[in-house]
């Protein structure tokens, strides 16, 4: 059993070109790690959209079109403790002026952990796919469309679990999926509104090469979905202290 319940997103946009390498410093020196004491904080890590992963992104809508980065928190029950204790940490740090300024939150929000799939070849299993060293991540938002019909929408859900995870893990340097989905217990001030589903696809070869033979998959995934694609593309791994992929 996954002792992950929750996975808090937080995809940023950074207002001023001069600040991705302080920004960098301040959340991998400072933020991130006054985060991951908290009980119910499993894993954090963070991931880059460089010029070139933004290039290779198959969609590219709003609101995410502008950002730069993605975190994603790992978190586990007591879920509504861990995510108070989360908040009141970044509100002190806040207080403190340890936090970035120039920084924009696109979309910000805990989502509820659906299910994980691993590559037979990577033999870990799918709950373990996060804590294995990866090399980026291949990230998909979808939003609902309005007025779907149910019986579609629930079929097109039961094959994203029992079909498209499978065939995911199948495309070369792709080594699990995670899917995670808003819930209606997880509102909050501050944190985006609206329905989507994010599934992260977690890599051990270059997220360039994977992003152009994920292709056919996501063509698959998308035909007659009751879903709008809103973002779809590759993120680097954050090694820490090498940031200049903007300068």
């Amino acid at each position: 059993m996954n002792k992950v319940k929750v996975g808090f997103f937080s995809f940023t946009e950074i207002t001023d070109p001069a600040e991705h390498r302080a920004y960098n410093e301040w959340h991998q020196l400072d933020h991130m790690p006054e985060q991951l004491p908290i009980p119910g904080i499993v894993f954090g890590q963070r991931w880059v959209s460089t010029p070139a992963c933004r290039a290779a992104r198959a969609v590219d809508d709003d609101p995410l079109r502008a950002i730069h980065y993605m975190t994603l928190y790992l978190m586990a029950d007591p879920v509504d403790r861990t995510l108070r204790d989360f908040m009141e940490v970044g509100q002190q740090l806040r207080a403190l002026g340890r936090f970035h300024l120039k920084r924009r939150a696109a979309v910000s929000g805990p989502l509820q952990w659906l299910d994980a799939h691993a590559a037979p070849r990577v033999l870990v299993n799918p709950e373990a796919v996060p804590y294995r060293p990866n090399r980026g991540i291949y990230a998909i938002v979808e939003e609902p469309l309005e007025g779907a019909d149910p019986e579609v929408e629930d079929a097109w859900v039961r094959g994203l679990h029992e079909r498209w995870a499978d065939a995911a893990c199948a495309v070369p340097g792709v080594a699990g999926v995670w899917q995670f989905a808003t819930s209606p217990r997880l509102r909050g001030a501050g944190w985006s509104e609206g329905q989507r589903r994010i599934t992260v696809c977690y890599l051990d070869d270059d997220p360039l090469v994977v992003a152009e033979a994920i292709r056919p998959v996501l063509d698959d995934r998308w035909h007659n979905a009751p879903v709008r694609p809103v973002h779809a593309g590759p993120l680097e791994t954050v090694v820490p202290y090498q940031w200049d992929w903007f300068d």
